[in-house]
């Protein structure tokens, strides 16, 4: 185990998922105080990602997870079938779009309209474009094996 193997874009990844899993803990969402009818859940005020999406919060922890997995990888000196990176690249884009689902598209809460966006989401979906930018900077670092042709 060495550890002189993790680089820029290992970093970078691990930063990201350390931000998106300290974004679950704060708070994503906050009803407006002007509307006494604006709720999430039946609740009033601040609602951080962890409260307002009980399922989610699973798959989006382990999206956080897979930058250290890719750095457990890498300093290990796993050999893979796919290039080191890629993987975490395509989870980090799959928690992307769901940060921006629930964000933009499904707001929870009643009325949408009255919800507002705070802290711990902007930082989610920092933390998953960092993890997009790392893994694939990692992966666009690794060579491919050619295959001859014929083989699939």
């Amino acid at each position: 185990m060495q550890l002189v193997r993790l680089g820029r874009a290992e970093a970078l990844a691990v930063l990201g998922g350390l931000l998106l899993a300290l974004g679950l803990s704060l708070p994503w969402y906050r009803t407006n105080p002007d509307n006494a009818n604006a709720r999430i859940d039946g609740a009033r005020g601040s609602v951080t990602g962890w409260e307002s999406h009980p399922i989610l919060h699973w798959p989006l922890l382990l999206a956080a997870a897979a930058p250290l997995i890719l750095a457990w990888v890498v300093v290990r000196d796993h050999q893979l079938s796919w290039p080191r990176g890629e993987l975490t690249a395509v989870v980090a884009m799959i928690a992307v779009v769901l940060v921006l689902y629930v964000g933009v598209v499904d707001r929870p809460g009643e009325p949408s309209g009255q919800i507002q966006l705070r802290l711990g989401w902007y930082l989610a979906v920092l933390g998953a474009l960092l993890e997009i930018a790392g893994g694939a900077i990692r992966a666009g670092g690794t060579e491919r094996p050619r295959k001859p042709p014929g083989v699939l």
